[in-house]
């Protein structure tokens, strides 16, 4: 839970650890953090890029490259519009190497 609270909250350590009673949170966090974000990682796979075509009165595999692009696009949007959710990612107090550690942490909780 502790975990989980700060970056959907994206209070202080110092407030996370008096919320639950304990004296120090950020050791906790971070562990667990690099945990998740090692396990997104290594799920990740390769994204495949396809060209993408407004035009309407395009050739039929013209059309598949604008379906194919949109399938795998609205799963990008998605967990975009998912990220959004979490506050740690509004005003980080954090490295710019910790917070995609953050993200990639946020992204393992998701799929999960």
């Amino acid at each position: 839970m502790l975990v989980l609270v700060h970056p959907r909250k994206n209070e202080t350590l110092a407030q996370v650890a008096a919320g639950f009673g304990i004296s120090t949170a950020g050791r906790c966090i971070t562990e667990t953090v690099d945990i998740l974000a090692d396990r997104a990682y290594q799920g990740a796979g390769a994204t495949v890029r396809t060209p993408y075509y407004r035009h309407h009165e395009l050739p039929e595999h013209y059309q598949r490259y604008n379906r194919d692009h949109a399938r795998l696009r609205a799963p990008g949007e998605r967990a975009f519009a998912r990220l959004k959710l979490w506050r740690i990612l509004r005003k980080a107090r954090c490295s710019t190497h910790r917070i995609g550690r953050t993200v990639a942490a946020i992204h393992a909780i998701e799929i999960a």
